[in-house]
């Protein structure tokens, strides 16, 4: 059980905070900018992936958020295994956005590229798969994906204590 902040709630069942909707919206909107199309999204069964995935797609094409998805490995202990699994399931070429949770993705991230990250709550990473190999081609942290989103803003995302 969660306490402080979020009220006394399962981890499973906590909402976004303010912060949390703004910072998915951002992203979906820097990524429909960035001309990003996916065959798949997937997200975690918790409720904060659940929100996440779907607030980024309020802006995309219909076509595009009827593929969002919920994958139950996404909750917990996902890995770099399960990831190739998953990527074969939407081919060579595919695209594949998951909404998953820490450390598991920066996990999957350094097993399948090497790369040792940091991926911040609201960040994306961007992994290009070749022959079982990964490259780290994108790390992006919540406050640049909303720059992308709003080139306007001036004081995007206040970073937290030790950002």
């Amino acid at each position: 059980m969660q306490g402080g902040s979020h009220g006394v709630r399962e981890d499973s069942e906590r909402p976004l905070t303010e912060r949390g909707v703004a910072q998915a919206r951002a992203a979906g909107v820097a990524l429909e900018r960035l001309d990003a199309a996916f065959e798949a999204v997937l997200f975690s069964p918790k409720l904060r992936a659940r929100q996440t995935a779907e607030l980024a797609a309020e802006g995309w094409p219909a076509d595009q958020r009827g593929r969002l998805a919920v994958h139950a490995p996404l909750a917990g202990g996902f890995d770099g295994a399960q990831a190739l699994d998953v990527m074969a399931s939407v081919g060579a070429d595919g695209r594949l956005l998951m909404v998953g949770h820490e450390p598991d993705l920066s996990r999957v991230i350094a097993e399948l590229t090497g790369a040792r990250v940091d991926l911040k709550k609201g960040g994306l990473a961007i992994v290009r798969l070749e022959g079982g190999h990964g490259e780290l081609t994108v790390l992006m942290r919540p406050r640049e994906l909303a720059l992308i989103a709003d080139p306007t803003l001036r004081v995007v995302c206040p970073p937290p204590d030790g950002d």
